[in-house]
């Protein structure tokens, strides 16, 4: 599911580069997919198995492992996450609720 999201999400002029989710409670996280990220494999198409977070709005105890600065972790990277720890810290805050997904309950289509 979060691998579709990232690509049918990329921000416009990008085919690299996500735009950062938003969650039904107001968490919102960057997460990111592509040759250039800490995510594999390392390609700009997926399936990917490990994604890239970083700069949560608020402490993501779930992910706190992959966290490259403990000190600063809203303002720090997280890199190689396993996507399915990821599509869990996004459901415990309510699902994605921006972008494009198919699947109409966890998110709608933005303008």
């Amino acid at each position: 599911m979060l691998s579709e999201w990232l690509l049918a999400n990329r921000s416009e002029g990008s085919n690299t580069r996500s735009k950062r989710i938003t969650c039904a409670d107001g968490f919102s996280i960057s997460v990111q997919a592509s040759e250039y990220a800490y995510c594999y494999p390392r390609d700009n198409y997926g399936p990917w198995y490990e994604v890239e977070c970083g700069f949560p709005s608020s402490v993501p105890e779930l992910i706190m492992y992959y966290c490259e600065d403990a000190e600063k972790p809203t303002d720090t990277v997280y890199g190689y996450v396993p996507i399915e720890l990821v599509e869990e810290l996004l459901q415990l805050h309510g699902g994605i609720a921006n972008g494009i997904t198919n699947d109409t309950t966890n998110g709608t289509e933005s303008c």
